[in-house]
């Protein structure tokens, strides 16, 4: 039977690359997905209706996977900047760290038993250049993104012994069309998604089970 891999965030720019790359390689992709938003996913990946912020809808998608979950991909997560620290309402950084934190550790939390019960696998998290690159005007997300690494890091270090690795990829400013629509800037310094796709496969695959706690900077020509 086919490897298995849960990848969220299947639906934007980035995880449509990564979900086509591991269809490609033969994976079986399980894809979580909000409500309205199936036909956007790469033909091929099975779709789990989910809101990823709620603990029941993530626990049943993990479960919709089946016993043999091999790899999660966590994509999902979301932008917004603003002005200075002082500037930042507190709702608007409170809502970066739900956008990119809680689906992060929900998702990883409900596999990991999974994982561990199969002997071993694979946790991806992608965070941001700009969790150890901070840029001014985006406090709440650049802290959620350092959270995210953090994370990882402490996964790894605490599953290892059970041959579940986490890894984390640091992409600079990725060329998709929702950032083009949105963010100015000398495009010729943004990272293609399926060069990421291409790490990130690596990193979900057999081939890194040595690698467990890396960070991979993923950039562009900058």
């Amino acid at each position: 039977m086919a490897r298995t891999a849960v990848i969220t965030g299947g639906t934007g720019g980035l995880g449509t690359a990564v979900i086509s790359t591991f269809l490609e390689t033969g994976w079986r992709v399980v894809a979580p997905v909000r409500a309205g938003s199936q036909e956007r996913l790469p033909a091929g990946a099975e779709a789990v209706v989910a809101d990823l912020t709620s603990q029941g809808d993530v626990e049943a998608a993990i479960a919709a996977a089946g016993p043999h979950l091999s790899a999660v991909v966590n994509l999902v997560g979301g932008y917004a900047g603003g002005g200075r620290v002082h500037e930042t309402a507190v709702d608007d950084f409170e809502a970066m760290i739900r956008t990119n934190v809680r689906p992060t550790f929900l998702v990883t939390r409900a596999a990991l038993p999974v994982l561990v019960a199969n002997g071993g696998g694979s946790v991806v998290c992608v965070s941001s250049r700009a969790a150890v690159a901070p840029f001014p005007g985006a406090a709440g997300y650049v802290t959620a993104k350092a959270a995210v690494l953090a994370f990882a890091n402490a996964v790894a270090v605490e599953y290892k012994g059970q041959g579940v690795r986490c890894n984390t990829v640091l992409p600079s400013v990725i060329d998709t069309p929702a950032n083009r629509n949105g963010m100015p800037g000398d495009r010729s310094k943004w990272v293609n998604p399926a060069e990421i796709a291409k790490v990130i496969l690596f990193l979900a695959s057999d081939d890194s089970t040595p690698m467990s706690g890396a960070t991979i900077p993923v950039y562009g020509q900058a």
